[in-house]
């Protein structure tokens, strides 16, 4: 069972649970995808009703962010807990390597994905890391042909929302037996180009404000996260109103 918050449902799993559902995509030999939404995620879906059902239909919707975790709570709907894109990619990626399973990295600048392949290499020696490819391309299909003719168990698109999103879903039926995961800036992370915050930072769901003080250019985009709180403060209302109803009913 799912999750509503704003009309998107998350799946209520704990990291260890998710890791656990991934591994049994990969034993099904599935062609799916899993996307991370966060707080702007969310409130642009809000809006875009065909964005919304893109996101819906994911394998797995997962809660990156604390605001998704604190929507949660204030509609009484609690999730476990919050399943960080970044944090879901390394275990993945140390899934990956047990198991003997390849994993592509596509999108970022030029460079990013490959610098963060060997980052990965260096820390999974094992890995199969069998490509790497930016998303700063003129032919969809030139990149779509790379990452088929490498076969990979799992793919990581960081294309940034929503266009990793779009591109999942539609490539569905050109991957065979392939775990795509809308991943956003994680490669950069992996690579060591965007710096994480501390991880007090991380604990306290700081990670965002972190990332709007070395970032000032992000603020227009933060502004999204007040406008979700008090979209999900809106939804509370209207929730209670209707329960009200329908017990004077």
């Amino acid at each position: 069972m799912r999750i509503d918050i704003l009309g998107v449902g998350f799946d209520n799993l704990t990291m260890d649970e998710t890791v656990a559902e991934a591994k049994r995509i990969l034993d099904r030999g599935e062609t799916c995808y899993c996307v991370t939404p966060n707080p702007e995620i969310v409130y642009e879906a809000k809006r875009d009703e065909g964005f919304r059902a893109l996101l819906n239909g994911a394998a797995l919707v997962l809660p990156d962010g604390v605001g998704v975790v604190l929507g949660a709570k204030l509609l009484k709907t609690p999730l476990k807990e919050k399943v960080s894109g970044v944090d879901f990619a390394e275990r993945l990626a140390a899934l990956l390597e047990g198991e003997e399973r390849s994993l592509y990295l596509f999108g970022g600048k030029p460079g990013v994905a490959e610098l963060a392949a060997d980052k990965l290499r260096a820390r999974y020696p094992k890995l199969d890391v069998c490509g790497a490819a930016d998303g700063y391309y003129q032919d969809e299909a030139e990149r779509l042909d790379g990452i088929r003719a490498a076969k990979p168990a799992v793919l990581f698109v960081c294309l940034g929302s929503p266009k990793q999103e779009r591109f999942m879903r539609d490539h569905l039926r050109d991957l065979d037996g392939c775990l795509m995961v809308g991943l956003g800036g994680t490669l950069d992370a992996f690579a060591g180009t965007v710096k994480r915050a501390p991880v007090w930072m991380q604990k306290l769901g700081l990670e965002w404000f972190y990332r709007l003080i070395k970032e000032p250019r992000r603020f227009k985009r933060q502004l999204r996260l007040p406008k979700f709180v008090f979209a999900v403060l809106g939804e509370r209302i209207r929730r209670k109103k209707d329960k009200s109803g329908m017990e004077e009913a």
